[in-house]
């Protein structure tokens, strides 16, 4: 290792040393949510309608319930949320399993309404 990078590791370790069981896990969270901010950002811009139907079935859903899902995903305007997600936020708000959720989001037009 190079002398400074040395150096800066030894200050970081100064600083953390300082803190508390809970600060260092406030700043690990800080620190993570930062690395996986782009990811997110990312996913959320550069989603498909085609990409979150291929979601839906890896999670059991079966093709017919999963184009409608994800059309009625669309029109709420939740696709950069992932329909995955939504159908996931649905199960645990009403909860049934992850098709009865889905199920669900088919067949009541309000289903998604104030679920974010």
């Amino acid at each position: 290792m190079s002398e400074e990078r040395i150096k800066k590791f030894e200050a970081r370790r100064q600083q953390l040393r300082k803190m508390s069981d809970e600060q260092l896990k406030e700043r690990f969270w800080e620190l993570c949510n930062q690395m996986v901010e782009p990811m997110v950002e990312y996913g959320r811009k550069y989603t498909s309608m085609s990409i979150e139907r291929s979601v839906l079935l890896r999670m059991g859903i079966d093709s017919v319930t999963s184009q409608g899902v994800v059309s009625r995903v669309n029109e709420a305007g939740l696709l950069g949320k992932g329909a995955g997600h939504v159908v996931l936020k649905l199960s645990q708000k009403l909860g049934v399993d992850l098709r009865e959720a889905a199920k669900r989001v088919n067949e009541d037009k309000n289903a998604l309404q104030g679920l974010f």
